[in-house]
């Protein structure tokens, strides 16, 4: 087996070319038996295989670094330069991670798992090159839906400016090509306009024609407009790249000599080059190639087999918000459902089948998806933004400039709220409590479980101001939504269960989203209150000082960022009423938590029904009278 000989790209570049085809057929082969047993993405990485092995054989890495964006995509890197072997402990905890990350090797460059960074950090890296006078290059490796994304386009024109940078820019067309079905003549086209004749002769016309500047710009429009015919480069040469392509990214023969004439150039200081390569989501695995969007990121399956949908007795909160959104829509012809390119994992699919001219996918462009929302809310309509929570961070400025400060009446379902287990630190969902909250005019909602989820969204869309409600990935424990479109008083929580213990040893915990349910455990065995607030903003300030009047102690319960979360909001009341109680906050911890199974990092930070019974009695040790099975002793 070649694979099991290539540990490092220098092991990769002692295979002879003809070595490298049966290098990939092993590759993919391992990648496809590896993710089926351990789950991640794997449409993205059966289509770089090639792409990898090339960009190893020909690149000097990692002196010379490779950015990938997103990352999803880098499974083949990740092999090819020794986490073979580590590949059976990908996404779980403290195992391999399933995007790049500098910490777990000198060969991840940047760290990813958000779109369309790639180009601005390769910049930097070639800049940075340039200043401490080192000759290395920088590749951003780019999806063309990354490209979507105006942080790539702003990455561009700023690159363009410098026409001696040692980039590389190389889009990976995996969805639909931007030009006509790649073949011999488009490998030997682009090969030429890369090749030392065409480079060579250029330079030579180039030095004749500058003695006629107004000769030269005619002699420029000519050849943008000649190779205009043959590939789609007027746009990323007008951004100051050399554009070539697009070949096939599955061919080596085609892929190499490219490569490293491409690298050549950038070395030489001919300015950013930009290299278009045609790759297949799915390649070499026919399931994957058929549906590469159910094969994005599947679980564990049989190969032989294919992916099998599991029934389950629950719905996700997804499911919940994707029925709830098709049925207001039935109801409000006003409303309208917007996504930035999450259709699937934001639950949209119904709704664009049932309501197509009522939703937009604006592309992975969440700054754009805010702003064009407070755009439709001005005409009057009532846009639903379907957006992870990590995401809404990239739409901060937009959220608050454009949304908030006009008071538009714009709701935001916050997807992935919380952990999110195997995805990792890059797209926890633990700060837009803390981020939201401070917004004036913004309403926050945490529904504690599947029914109250869709009651809530309900709630929101019925207010004249932004509101957010946010709810976890996957499902809670399982109450079936109403099939109404219910509402609940605006900042009103609720009492679930009322202590009986004595005085001096009486707490409240206030629980604030899923929390309320081991809250509700733990309160079994310590004889405590449960809140459930529903509301982080408008806070329900009576209940608060209710709570705190009749109880000793105070623990506020939530999944999102303890340090200014619902907890300090907690505070807050308290502190502006002149009340001081022994107050304990529990949440997420101020630290990056990594990737792994959602309920051993919920464990880790003491979320579970066991570490918040251990925490509680830490702090009030005079609470006597919890169980040892609660905790765990």
């Amino acid at each position: 087996m070649t694979l099991d000989s290539i540990n490092t790209p220098a092991e990769l570049k002692k295979l002879t070319r003809e070595e490298l085809p049966a290098l990939a057929e092993e590759l993919r082969q391992f990648i496809l038996d590896s993710v089926s047993k351990t789950g991640g993405h794997l449409s993205s990485n059966l289509g770089t295989v090639e792409l990898s092995i090339a960009l190893h054989y020909v690149f000097d890495t990692p002196d010379d670094r490779i950015v990938w964006d997103v990352g999803h995509q880098s499974y083949p890197h990740k092999i090819l330069t020794g986490r073979r072997e580590k590949m059976a402990s990908l996404r779980q905890f403290n195992g391999l991670s399933g995007f790049p990350r500098r910490s777990e090797s000198e060969y991840d460059a940047f760290g990813t798992g958000h779109s369309s960074t790639s180009i601005s950090a390769a910049m930097g890296m070639a800049r940075a090159f340039q200043t401490k006078g080192e000759k290395h290059v920088a590749v951003a490796v780019i999806g063309d839906s990354a490209m979507t994304g105006g942080m790539a386009f702003e990455a561009m024109n700023n690159a363009g400016v410098y026409d001696d940078l040692p980039l590389v820019v190389i889009l990976n067309d995996n969805d639909m090509s931007i030009s006509p079905a790649v073949g011999a003549l488009n490998r030997h086209l682009a090969r030429l306009l890369s090749g030392n004749i065409y480079s060579a002769t250029k330079k030579g016309i180039d030095s004749v024609l500058s003695i006629a500047p107004p000769l030269r710009e005619f002699a420029k429009r000519l050849e943008d407009h000649a190779k205009g015919m043959v590939s789609p480069s007027t746009i990323f040469q007008e951004f100051g790249f050399n554009y070539f392509g697009p070949i096939d990214g599955h061919d080596l023969d085609a892929l190499i000599p490219m490569l490293q004439n491409v690298r050549r150039l950038a070395i030489e200081g001919r300015g950013p080059q930009f290299l278009h390569v045609v790759t297949r989501k799915g390649q070499g695995y026919e399931l994957a190639e058929a549906d590469p969007v159910l094969y994005h990121g599947p679980s564990k399956f049989d190969p032989e087999e294919g992916v099998k949908s599991k029934p389950s007795s629950k719905k996700t909160f997804t499911q919940v918000f994707g029925e709830w959104l098709c049925d207001m829509a039935q109801v409000d012809p006003l409303l309208v459902g917007i996504t930035p390119a999450m259709r699937e994992g934001s639950g949209l699919v119904e709704f664009e089948k049932r309501f197509p001219k009522r939703y937009y996918d604006v592309g992975i462009a969440e700054q754009h998806a805010v702003t064009f929302a407070a755009g439709m809310a001005c005409e009057g309509m009532k846009p639903v933004v379907a957006i992870y929570s990590t995401f809404l961070q990239r739409a901060y400025d937009q959220l608050i400039h454009d949304v908030a400060i006009q008071d538009l009446p714009v709701l935001f379902a916050l997807d992935r709220a919380g952990l999110v287990g195997a995805d990792g630190a890059t797209h926890a969902g633990v700060y837009d409590i803390a981020f939201l909250r401070c917004i004036p005019n913004m309403l926050v909602m945490t529904p504690a479980d599947e029914a109250e989820c869709r009651d809530l969204l309900t709630t929101a869309f019925h207010q004249p101001h932004p509101s957010a409600v946010r709810y976890p990935r996957g499902s809670g424990v399982g109450t079936m939504p109403s099939t109404e479109l219910r509402t609940i008083p605006l900042g009103k929580g609720e009492i679930r269960r009322k202590s009986n213990a004595p005085l001096g040893k009486r707490v409240a915990i206030i629980a604030f989203g899923t929390l309320l349910y081991p809250a509700l455990e733990v309160a079994e065995q310590i004889d405590a209150t449960v809140a459930n607030m529903r509301f982080v903003k408008p806070l329900d300030v009576d209940l608060v000082k209710s709570l705190a009047n009749d109880h000793d102690y105070l623990v506020t319960l939530e999944d999102g960022a303890i340090e200014g979360g619902a907890g300090s909001a907690c505070l807050e009341v308290l502190a502006k009423a002149g009340m001081t109680k022994p107050l304990l906050q529990l949440g997420i911890p101020d630290e990056f938590v990594e990737h792994g199974d959602y309920s051993i990092l919920m464990a880790q930070c003491g979320l579970d029904a066991i570490g918040i019974a251990k925490s509680i009695t830490e702090r009030f040790p005079d609470l006597l009278n919890v169980k040892t099975a609660v905790l765990g002793k």
